[in-house]
This record gives C-alpha cells, sequence and structure tokens, in this order.
C-alpha cells in the first residue's frame, strides 16, 4: 500500500525506547511521539542528547511540528515532550484518561497543591476514536487502556504507534500491574489492535530483544496474530490473564519509575523549583504500590 507519510525512529539504548517523527512530505508538517528526556539516577542529571537527534532530523528535513504525542505517562523513561516544544513548537498531547493518572500519583507523590489532576498540563486530551491532521493527513487517537488507564494508540496512514500494550512478536505484551493497571482489559485493548487489517505496520514504543537479535521496532498486525508469544491467534482471554498475571508478579520495579512519572504527567515538566532554586523529585518510601520481587 503507498503511504503518504515517512516514519524516522530514534532508538535510545539507555532506556529501550523509540521516539517516531512521522512526517507528511507534501505540508513538511510531522509529528513526535514519544519523545525521551535524558536522565541519569546517580547524579539526578538530566540530559537532551536523546531529543537533539530528534531536534537534527526535524532542522535536516525543514520540518514543522503540529504534535508532541503521548501513548502514556511512561513509567521507564523520562519524556522529552516539553524540552522539544520549547524548541520548535507543536501541542503537547496525550489520551484523556491521563486525569485518572494524575489523580493516582499526586496522592502517591503528596505532589504540591497547586499541581491538578485535570490535564491541564496538556495542550490536547484525545478522546477515544478522536481524529486530527498531521498535516494533511487524517490520523486517528485509539483508546487502548490495561497497562495503564491512559493509554492511546495513533493509527496514521496505514500504520499504527501502539506504544507499551504490544511489544514485538517474541517479546510479548505490557505489564499490567501499574496502578490503575489490569490484564483483562489490556487484553481486550490488544485484541483491538489486532482486528485492524492484517497489512497494518505495527512500531512498538520499546524492545526488549533477546539474545539472539539486535532491538527492533517494526512489525505488523499479521505478524503479532501469527508469532506473539503472548497473545498470538487461538489465546483467549483467560488464558491470557493468568498468564500476565503470573508473569507480572515475577517482573521487578522499572528504574526509572520514580523520576519518570512525577516528570510525565507533568507533559514533560521539571516539577517546581524551590525557593533557593532547584527542582527536587519526590521519592515516597514504602508506599509504591509495586514491590520489588523477591
Amino acid at each position: 500500500m503507498k503511504t503518504r507519510t515517512t516514519t524516522r525512529a530514534f532508538f535510545d539504548s539507555n532506556t529501550w525506547t523509540v521516539t517516531y517523527v512521522v512526517a507528511d512530505p507534501a505540508t513538511r508538517r510531522a509529528a513526535v511521539i514519544d519523545a525521551v528526556l535524558d536522565y541519569d539516577f546517580k547524579s539526578g542529571h538530566t540530559g537532551t542528547q536523546s531529543a537533539d537527534q530528534v531536534l537534527a532530523y526535524l532542522a535536516a528535513q525543514q520540518l514543522q511540528v503540529d504534535w508532541i504525542l503521548e501513548t502514556h505517562a511512561h513509567a521507564d523513561h523520562l519524556s522529552g515532550a516539553r524540552y522539544l516544544q520549547t524548541r520548535v513548537g507543536g501541542r503537547i498531547a496525550i489520551g484523556e484518561n491521563i486525569r485518572a493518572v494524575q489523580a493516582t500519583f499526586k496522592t502517591l507523590y503528596n505532589l504540591e497543591r497547586s499541581f491538578l489532576p485535570d490535564g491541564s498540563q496538556f495542550d490536547h486530551l484525545f478522546h477515544d476514536g478522536e481524529t486530527f491532521l498531521i498535516g494533511s493527513v487524517e490520523a486517528a487517537a485509539l483508546l487502548v487502556p490495561g497497562h495503564t488507564p491512559a493509554d492511546m494508540a495513533y493509527l496514521v496512514d496505514g500504520a499504527v504507534f501502539v506504544g507499551d500494550t504490544l511489544f514485538m512478536p517474541d517479546v510479548g505484551s505490557a505489564r499490567a500491574d501499574f496502578p490503575g493497571g489490569d490484564a483483562r482489559t489490556l487484553y481486550r485493548s490488544m485484541q483491538r489492535i489486532l482486528a485492524l487489517p492484517a497489512e497494518t505496520t505495527m512500531y512498538v514504543c520499546h524492545d526488549y530483544p533477546p539474545t539472539t537479535r539486535q532491538p527492533a521496532w517494526q512489525t505488523s498486525v499479521a505478524e503479532q496474530r501469527a508469532h506473539n508469544i503472548h497473545v498470538h491467534d487461538g489465546i483467549g482471554e483467560d488464558a491470557f490473564v493468568a498468564m500476565r498475571t503470573a508473569r507480572d508478579a515475577t517482573l521487578e520495579v522499572p528504574t526509572l519509575i520514580l523520576p519518570a512519572i512525577q516528570v510525565n504527567v507533568r507533559a514533560g515538566q521539571l516539577p517546581p523549583a524551590d525557593d533557593n532554586g532547584v527542582a527536587y523529585l519526590r521519592i515516597p518510601l514504602n508506599a509504591l504500590p509495586l514491590r520489588p520481587h523477591g
């Protein structure tokens, strides 16, 4: 199928995250999906090397940014959305269920009173099935909860960007034990994606490859239905829920979950600085619903 858009992927090896630039060459307009802000856990310093690669590409291709899209409030990397916006513009957008995620984590982190869990930190909140334009190309936002309540997939020009809902076929599916996550809901969301035409190109947000291959991020609905180790054709909902629940009980807490979420629910904005001019991240002790395995 001939497509009207181009897609460029940027793989961040520190967090196994893939950022995408989707562009309409006819208008030179683009969307950036799931941008990364570098963060050194040991020093507490942020960096912009990952996002700067995206900026360099946008400049080289003479692209103007319409949208900076988040598939959800990530737990494994800090969002580079706000950093990109300050340099190239664009509207930062996420699914409208981010409000529920914000409310949960405002309580967990005891965030400042001025932080409102109303989604106002983002420029736009998508509702399920909402259409929007990248240049002259129509795209659609699809609600796919389960990993978190706010997960969205973006359907653009014969391709779907699925965030963390599905991984490459040999890796499987997202965990569903984060606050507000649900394995049964996740199964139904995956089935919604897998009901797209078989030839639909699928782009995943992370890859955690086995030692037998290099990182990859592009597959298809047909490949997932035939080969996904967690949810290929023939695996029913109850079997998936049992597998996912048992597997999640063995998983470690993501390394960057504590710093990442409190930045990402702010659309990539760092917390407000204290009166000494320094911004601080909060670490809730013995409060995170997830616990390390073992």
